[in-house]
């Protein structure tokens, strides 16, 4: 095993492109087929990231 295979990255040759889609007006779309306008807008999106419960209030309410 190479150095760089270890820590994660691969070579270009190696890597396999990742399609993402999300939800457009209540149905899934990839982005790549998104307009520019879309695009951009898609771009300028807040993610939501949701942190385990791990204490004992989390699991009470």
């Amino acid at each position: 095993m190479q150095a760089n295979e270890r820590s994660g990255s691969l070579p270009a040759e190696r890597r396999t492109r990742c399609e993402v889609w999300t939800r457009v007006m209540g149905y899934h779309r990839p982005v790549t087929a998104f307009n520019p306008g879309k695009k951009s807008e898609h771009g300028e999106r807040r993610h939501f990231v949701e942190s385990a419960c791990g204490s004992v209030s989390c699991a009470s309410r």
